[in-house]
């Protein structure tokens, strides 16, 4: 066995640990109808709401032209993770109104400008793709751009 089958091995089986793990604190700890009420709305959820909302938006982004779908679908897998991860702060879960100080900031907001700043990014990349691409386009095209003088052939030069 090399080195790479070596390492894949040890994660495997370090994986399979942590789900161990992870499957002995739910048999330990969780009540089995808490458990089976969570993993039947994680079913619901995920079959009623996230699957169509991405055929839906893997649909939409079909539209947009090949050369520029991987962008605009990278940034819309981005944004959604970063939705998900920021909902619970956004709604304000844990926020208790004897302790302000706990989730005191503008998190909708926020969130707001870091899906902005995604759809930023998303954009200068598709316009450097252009420029470069209208660069290029110059270029094969004999418009524009430095060119270098084609050399003479061989039997150009004897004559």
């Amino acid at each position: 066995m090399n080195a790479r089958t070596v390492s894949k091995a040890a994660a495997y089986a370090a994986g399979l640990a942590l789900i161990g793990v992870g499957l002995r604190g739910i048999v330990d700890e969780v009540p089995l109808a808490g458990w089976a009420k969570w993993f039947a709305g994680a079913a619901v959820l995920h079959d009623a709401v996230l699957v169509p909302a991405v055929l839906a938006a893997g649909a939409l982004t079909g539209l947009v032209p090949a050369g520029q779908r991987r962008v605009v679908r990278a940034a819309l897998v981005i944004g959604a993770c970063v939705t998900v991860v920021a909902i619970p702060v956004v709604l304000a879960y844990g926020r208790r109104a004897d302790e302000p100080s706990r989730l005191p900031l503008p998190y909708g907001r926020n969130l707001a400008i870091v899906l902005g700043a995604i759809a930023a990014a998303a954009a200068c990349v598709l316009l450097a793709r252009a420029a470069t691409a209208r660069r290029r386009a110059g270029r094969v095209s004999g418009r524009g751009g430095a060119t270098r003088a084609r050399r003479p052939s061989r039997k150009e030069t004897r004559r």
